[in-house]
C-alpha cells in the first residue's frame, strides 16, 4: 500500500510539472496578446494542486524529482495493458460521431476486458509472481532547481515569441524543427563524445563524486635525469624499448629491465652498453608541505611502499631538499588539457607481432577490400543476368535464391567450416572475404530492380553499336546504377570492419587478426584501464566514422533512389 500511494504521488507529481509547463505557456501567450486568461487560471490551479499533493504524499522535503518503477511478471504488466486500453476505447466510445462508431468502439473496449480479466487469471495462477514497486528520488540543489526554472522559462519564451513574431511566414515552425534536430543530434551524440573524451582522461577522471567529467585535466610533469636510476633506450628487434640497467658486467654488456613498451614489460634485454641511450624520465609535479611551508616539487622515486620521495623546487630557500611523504600529503599538480599518451600507450600494450595495431589494419583492409570487389562485381553480375537476360530456369532459379534469405547464418557455419578446414583454409584471411565473390541474395535482389528500371532503348543502342552483354553491363549499365552500388560498398565496408564472429572461428594467431576481433581481446584485457580502452576503440572506429561522412550523400542518394538509375 504505501508503494502505490508514493506511486501515485510522483504520477500527481509529474503532472504538475506539465500542468506547470502548460500555465507558463498560456501566460506567455496573453503577454504576446492572447485572450487565454480562463485556460491559464485553471492549468495554474492545477499545477498548484497536483504539485502539493504529490509532494505531500511523497513526502519529498526541499526540491525532488520522485521516480517510481513497477516490477511484476509478464501476465501482470499485459493485463495492466489491456486495462489502459479499456478505458481508451470506452473513451473514445463516448465521443463516437456516430451509433456505428460508438459500437464499434465499447466492442473493442469488451475484447479488452476479456483480455485483462484473462491475464489477471494467469497472474493468479502462479504463486510466486509478486508485484514489487521501486521508488526513489532525484535530489536537486537550489541552484540545479533554479537554473532548470530559467531553462523552462526561456525556452517556452522563445517558442512563444517567435511564433507571434513569424507566424505568417512560417519561420517559427522551421526554427523549432531545426531546434529538434539539433537536440537530437547532441543527444545521440553524447555517447560519442564521451569516448572521444574518455580517451583522452588521466585515471583520476574516469570516476567523480560529482559524476562525469566532461572537461579532462593532465599532471605537469618536467623531465628528469635520476643518477641513482638512470633511464635507457635501445633496439631490440627492430622494436625501441626502454627500461633500466638489472645488471653490468666487465665487457661492458648489460642486461636492461624492459618498462615500454607495456606488452614486453617484465623481459630483459642483453646489449651493449655503446647501444644505449641515456633518456630522461618524467617527473610528476607536485604540491606539499616542508618545514611549514607549501611548496612546488618533482616526484623523484615512487617507492615500493606507496610513499614518494619529493625533491623541493620552489620557493627557493628549500630548492633542492628532498622529503619523503605519504601519497594523501602531496597533491598533483593538474591542468586542463588532453592525455594524448593514451594513444601510443593504448598500442604499447598490443603484441609485438601487431606491429603497433597495423597488422590488425592491414588484415582488415584485405578482407575489406576484397569483400567490396567480390560482393560488388558477383551480386551485379548475376543481378544483371536475371533482370535482362532470358534462359530456362530463370524464375525458378531466382526463387531458390530469394529462398537462401530465410536460412539464418548460424545454420551454415558448421558445413562452411568443414570445406575451409578440407581446403586448408584455417587461421587464413581466405575464409573472410572468398565468399563474397559468391553473391548475396539482398544485394541481387536489390540491383535486379535497379537494373529492370532502366529503360531498354538504353541496352538496345549498345547492342546496335556491337556491344557484347559483358561490355553493355561494364559500360553502359553499371554506371547507371552507382547509387545502389554505393550503398553496397557501404554495407559491406561497415559489415566486414565490424565482423567478429567469423574471424573468432577461422583466427587462431594474432598476425592474421582482424581489427574486430583485437577489439575483443584488448577490452578482455584491458577492461580495467578505460583510457587505454577508449584509446584503442576510437581509433578502430575512426574509418567507419570518416566513411559516413564523406559518403553520406552517396548513401542517401541510394536509399531515396526508386529504381531509376540514378538519372
Amino acid at each position: 500500500m504505501p508503494g502505490l500511494l508514493f506511486a501515485a504521488g510522483a504520477l500527481l507529481t509529474w503532472f504538475g510539472y506539465a500542468f506547470a509547463l502548460r500555465a507558463l505557456y498560456l501566460w506567455l501567450k496573453i503577454k504576446a496578446g492572447a485572450n487565454l486568461y480562463r485556460p491559464a487560471t485553471i492549468a495554474t490551479i492545477l499545477a498548484g494542486l497536483t504539485l502539493f499533493a504529490g509532494s505531500e504524499i511523497t513526502a519529498t522535503k526541499g526540491f525532488h524529482i520522485p521516480l517510481v518503477w513497477v516490477v511484476m511478471p509478464f501476465s501482470a504488466w499485459a493485463a495492466a495493458v489491456s486495462a489502459v486500453f479499456v478505458f481508451l476505447r470506452l473513451g473514445q466510445g463516448l465521443s463516437g460521431l456516430n451509433r456505428e462508431e460508438r459500437g464499434s468502439r465499447v466492442k473493442a473496449a469488451i475484447i479488452w476486458i476479456i483480455a485483462a480479466l484473462l491475464f489477471a487469471w494467469f497472474y493468479r495462477l502462479d504463486p510466486d509472481a509478486k508485484i514489487l514497486i521501486i521508488k526513489g528520488s532525484i535530489p536537486l540543489s537550489v541552484a540545479t532547481a533554479i537554473s532548470l526554472m530559467l531553462l523552462a522559462v526561456g525556452s517556452v519564451a522563445v517558442m512563444v515569441f517567435t511564433a507571434r513574431a513569424a507566424h505568417a511566414r512560417g519561420i517559427a515552425k522551421t526554427f523549432v524543427i531545426h531546434l529538434a534536430l539539433i537536440a537530437g543530434s547532441v543527444l545521440f551524440g553524447l555517447p560519442l563524445l564521451w569516448l572521444v573524451i574518455t580517451s583522452f582522461k588521466e585515471d583520476q577522471d574516469m570516476s567523480s563524486p560529482n559524476g562525469i567529467v566532461w572537461i579532462p585535466h593532465v599532471k605537469e610533469t618536467t623531465p628528469y635525469f635520476d643518477k641513482d636510476k638512470p633511464y635507457y633506450e635501445t633496439s631490440f628487434s627492430g622494436t625501441d624499448v626502454r627500461g633500466f640497467i638489472m645488471s653490468k658486467r666487465p665487457d661492458r654488456a648489460v642486461t636492461l629491465d624492459v618498462e615500454r613498451p607495456m606488452a614486453m614489460r617484465g623481459m630483459t634485454v642483453d646489449t651493449d652498453m655503446s647501444k644505449l641511450k641515456l633518456i630522461p624520465t618524467e617527473a610528476d609535479l607536485v604540491t606539499a608541505v616542508m618545514d611549514g611551508q607549501k611548496i612546488e616539487g618533482e616526484v623523484v622515486e615512487d617507492m615500493e611502499d606507496g610513499h614518494r620521495k619529493v625533491k623541493a623546487l620552489s620557493p627557493a630557500e628549500l630548492a633542492g631538499r628532498v622529503q619523503v611523504y605519504a601519497p594523501s600529503d602531496v597533491e598533483n599538480i593538474r591542468k586542463v588539457g588532453l592525455r594524448v599518451e593514451n594513444y601510443p600507450e593504448a598500442l604499447d600494450y598490443l603484441p609485438p607481432e601487431a606491429n603497433r595495431g597495423l597488422t590488425y589494419l592491414q588484415n582488415t583492409l584485405i578482407v575489406v577490400v576484397f569483400g567490396i570487389l567480390g560482393t560488388i562485381l558477383s551480386s551485379a553480375i548475376v543481378a544483371y543476368a536475371f533482370s535482362r537476360m532470358r534462359f530456362p530456369g530463370r524464375n525458378a532459379l531466382f526463387s531458390v535464391m530469394l529462398a537462401t534469405m530465410m536460412l539464418p547464418g548460424a545454420v551454415t557455419k558448421l558445413p562452411q567450416f568443414m570445406i575451409f578446414k578440407e581446403l586448408g583454409w584455417i587461421d587464413t584471411l581466405y575464409p573472410l572475404w572468398v565468399p563474397a565473390f559468391f553473391g548475396s541474395a539482398f544485394n541481387i535482389f536489390m540491383l535486379r530492380q535497379f537494373f529492370k528500371q532502366i529503360p531498354m532503348e538504353l541496352e538496345d543502342a549498345a547492342k546496335i553499336d556491337g556491344a557484347s552483354f559483358l561490355q553493355t553491363f561494364w559500360s553502359v549499365m553499371m554506371p547507371q546504377i552507382k547509387p545502389a552500388l554505393a550503398v553496397i560498398a557501404i554495407f559491406t565496408f561497415v559489415g566486414g570492419w565490424n565482423n567478429f564472429l567469423d574471424p573468432l572461428i577461422y583466427i587462431n594467431s594474432p598476425e592474421h587478426m582482424t581489427i574486430s576481433y583485437a577489439v575483443q581481446l584488448y577490452s578482455s584485457a584491458r577492461g580495467s584501464e578505460p583510457g587505454y580502452l577508449t584509446a584503442f576503440t576510437t581509433m578502430c572506429i575512426a574509418p567507419v566514422l570518416l566513411l559516413f561522412f564523406f559518403a553520406q550523400r552517396y548513401f542517401i542518394e541510394g536509399v531515396t533512389l526508386t529504381g531509376l538509375g540514378g538519372r
